[in-house]
């Protein structure tokens, strides 16, 4: 009996080797070809990259996956004890595997391959997670569940308990494109991890397993059983008490998911230019995965400003075209909710809402209002229906061909008829709102710190949700009589005065086809002999053109390249009155040029970018400071940081262009900007035909450019000026932008001399007089006791030779509609 027992147990033994070695043989060629795992210490998730204001705001992100990665340190320890009840009790116990769990398993798969029925469940650890989620593929066999589990011993032996559980929560996959439980935080909840209340906790604890079993919305119940499930198990494990469990499982699921993207309201074209400017520098894999913390130039409440004048502007323009028509008619048949419901509105034209006229009488007309979209998809079953008053839609008299419009509006039933969709805007009396219309035209804002080049607001388009097409960056347009200046610019730096005397008289050149080109003024009149200040301040055409046909293209070409407007100028004297196509942004950087001395500036909307490590790895300001990392202070002189930009213009020419562009809005064509109260020079610019129209403008610490046109260039109406269209926005802007600001004036280089000089004749004359002003001079330069008439001496008879002028019309129109002061909105 021994001897057979003996040689049971030999038998045994030997089986038990035979099996051992198998099992030895399988592990070792499955590790064969594993992935490193000694990776993950260098692993670097892809992360979100965040686009921040210059005050903080969040203004845009950009990702592949929303992640975001928190150290484990900064992980609130509750949510950790939420993921282990839920995921993996015996996390800090075992060692990689729960063997009990995966024995369970086992028997399941066994009896799900026998008979054909039931699922195949896991008992996978958190270890095992961060082995499937980092090295593996999602496949289920038992060869990964093989490789799996040793991979995840070795990661027990190479890492800590913590390490693991760093990786693991900021991997997970938790819904709604969010990685890792920071990114789940926000996006379900937009809450920071350490503002998160013990429900909220224990739902993202739920998710693991499978977000979309457990969407918020499409599957509510059944996220909320497993929530409260999550709970009871931190009872169990004792993380919590019965009382907290109670009260938490009583609460409601109150998920409101946070949108991805551009998130400052007004602020979507200027995030998508610096999305532009990122991948320019740095590639479009960093910008979606890097990582990234950017500042940058904006400042949200000139960028809200921004978007209220270039709204008000091109309402009030695009009024007094008339009304176009409702946006379309449907029949008044089943729920008129669901079927507006449906209807795409761009989001950032609120408050503004699209309506549809149930019912018209002589005195107004009733609405019904789009009803609002639920998070859940579904359009709320709620309907809201307002008035819109006769007096609040007189305005929109039938449109006609743009210079006409049809009769007066007597009664609603002359604009709207039951079934029309139209967009409606709210009035201050409750219940009333106003007919309004996306406007035809179009228009762009920059608004610059002339010092820097640090883009303050940028405004592409009445509406980034209609058209995303960026008018301040990307359209090519001719800035008109906004190129003058440096026309004249170029004419200081080569002996000219600003009291130098052009004669205004017709004058012909042939061309090279042989055709005769004869320049005329806007008003179609010539004023005789003019000093170079009364060129610009009325915007003469013929004497610009005279002035660059003495002074030669080249060198206005010259000045247009280094400060930024061409690449290159032809010799074509058609230049010199803004015939060549440039951008808003560039035209804003020429004139803050001008506005701070003439030094260069590279026009920016990134302040600086950080790595995800925190480290800085750009900056615009390109100065370098050797003694500000200095550690301790020794009583030593403050660092200096030393203006290393090169000259563009010569800062006594800049201040003399400056002076005539303040007689602009003292006199000229940009008297709109006198409503600013505040020292301001500028300049209209009106292409051929009124399809476009500019005005620029400055203080001694702001430039602002304003262009106004159609995308598909065409007439905007005789009269329709840079003065008439684009001033207005520019003091719009202003007035908002400044109203907390002093009145700074400009300031003057040492050494130019202020003399008193006659407007007329150019020469020097008694302060006081009428018609004297204090003129610029450079050093050693003086005004001509004689005057000398620079160009053509011969006159067309009945051309006036005493220099008066004549303005183009300018309407005194109040802007009204648009947006209100403070909320961004529209209207």
């Amino acid at each position: 009996m021994l001897r057979f027992l003996g040689w049971l147990f030999t038998v045994g033994f030997i089986a038990f080797l035979g099996v051992a070695g198998g099992v030895g043989y399988v592990i070792w060629d499955m590790s064969k070809g594993l992935p490193d795992y000694k990776q993950l210490a260098l692993y670097e998730p892809p992360v979100m990259t965040r686009v921040h204001a210059a005050d903080g705001t969040l203004v845009a992100e950009y990702a592949e996956q929303r992640r975001l990665f928190v150290p484990i340190n900064d992980i609130p320890k509750k949510l950790i004890q939420a993921f282990l009840s839920a995921e993996d009790k015996t996390f800090y116990e075992h060692q990689g595997l729960d063997w009990p769990g995966l024995a369970a398993a086992g028997l399941r798969y066994i009896q799900v391959k026998a008979t054909g029925k039931g699922q195949i469940v896991g008992a996978s650890t958190i270890t095992q997670q961060v082995t499937k989620n980092f090295l593996l593929t999602n496949e289920r066999s038992v060869e990964r569940k093989i490789k799996e589990a040793i991979l995840a011993h070795r990661i027990e032996q190479a890492f800590n308990k913590d390490q693991i559980l760093e990786l693991y929560l900021n991997e997970i996959f938790l819904g709604l494109n969010s990685y890792g439980v920071a990114a789940a935080s926000l996006n379900y909840f937009g809450k920071s991890l350490n503002e998160l209340s013990l429900e909220e906790i224990a739902y993202l604890a739920a998710l693991p397993k499978g977000p979309n079993n457990y969407h918020p919305f499409r599957q509510t119940k059944r996220a909320i059983e497993r929530r409260n499930w999550v709970l009871g198990e931190m009872f169990n494990n004792g993380y919590i008490t019965a009382a907290e469990r109670d009260a938490a499982q009583g609460k409601p699921l109150e998920v409101n998911p946070r949108p991805f993207g551009a998130q400052l309201f007004a602020a979507e074209s200027f995030a998508e230019e610096a999305r532009r400017e990122l991948v320019q520098i740095y590639g479009e894999d960093k910008l979606m995965k890097g990582g990234l913390s950017v500042r940058t130039t904006l400042d949200p409440k000139l960028q809200i400003f921004a978007r209220q004048a270039v709204a008000r502007g091109l309402i009030t323009f695009d009024r007094k075209r008339g009304f176009r028509g409702p946006v379309k008619n449907v029949a008044l048949d089943g729920d008129w909710g669901e079927t507006i419901g449906k209807m795409k509105v761009p989001s950032d034209l609120e408050p503004w809402r699209l309506a549809i006229v149930l019912e018209v009488d002589d005195a107004g007309a009733k609405i019904g209002l789009q009803p609002k979209t639920l998070i859940s998809g579904k359009i709320d079953k709620a309907r809201d229906t307002a008035s819109v008053p006769l007096a609040l839609l007189s305005w929109a008299r039938k449109y006609v061909d743009g210079s006409k419009l049809g009769p007066e509006v007597k009664k609603a039933g002359d604009v709207l008829a039951a079934g029309d969709i139209v967009y409606v805007a709210p009035d201050k009396n409750p219940g009333q709102f106003h007919l309004v219309q996306l406007p035809d035209v179009e228009g762009a804002l920059v608004a610059m710190d002339p010092h820097t080049g640090r883009v303050l607001a940028l405004v592409g388009g009445f509406s980034y949700g209609k058209s995303q097409f960026n008018r301040a960056v990307q359209a090519l347009r001719q800035p008109g009589s906004a190129f003058k200046p440096f026309v004249y610019a170029a004419a200081l730096d080569n002996g000219y005065t600003p009291s130098s005397v052009i004669l205004d008289a017709p004058i012909e050149f042939k061309m090279s086809n042989g055709e005769i080109w004869k320049p005329k003024n806007y008003q179609d009149k010539f004023y005789g002999p003019s000093t170079l200040r009364r060129g610009v301040e009325q915007s003469r055409n013929v004497m610009t053109v005279r002035l660059a046909n003495d002074l030669g293209m080249s060198r206005i070409g010259e000045l247009a390249q280094r400060v930024g407007i061409y690449d290159k100028v032809p010799n074509q004297l058609s230049y010199a009155l803004g015939a060549g196509e440039t951008t808003l942004l560039k035209m804003t950087t020429a004139y803050s040029i001008i506005a701070n001395g003439g030094k260069k500036i590279e026009p920016t909307l990134i302040d600086r970018v950080q790595d995800r490590y925190g480290k800085t790895i750009y900056r615009h300001d390109k100065r370098e400071c050797a003694q500000c990392g200095n550690q301790t202070w020794q009583e030593q002189a403050e660092p200096e940081l030393f203006d290393v930009r090169p000259e563009v213009m010569n800062p006594y020419t800049a201040y003399q262009i400056t002076s005539m562009m303040e007689g602009v809005v003292e006199r000229g064509t940009g008297k709109k900007l006198k409503l600013v109260g505040k020292p301001v020079a500028g300049k209209t610019g009106t292409s051929n035909d009124e399809r476009d129209a500019w005005f620029m403008g400055f203080t001694p610490d702001l430039t602002v450019g304003v262009y106004i046109g159609y995308d598909n260039p065409k007439p905007m109406g005789k009269g329709r000026t840079g003065g008439e269209l684009a001033a207005p926005v520019v003091a719009d802007f202003m007035r908002m932008a400044l109203r907390d600001k002093a009145a700074t004036p400009f300031r003057v280089p040492k050494g130019i001399e202020l003399i008193p000089i006659n407007v007329k004749s150019g020469q020097r004359d008694l302060f006081g007089d009428p018609g004297v002003i204090l003129e610029a001079f450079k050093p050693g330069e003086e005004p001509p006791s004689k005057t000398t008439i620079i160009g053509d001496q011969v006159a067309t008879s009945g051309v006036p030779l005493d220099g008066t002028s004549a303005q183009p019309p300018e309407s005194d129109a109040v802007i009204e509609g648009g947006l209100t002061t403070g909320t961004g909105g529209l209207y």
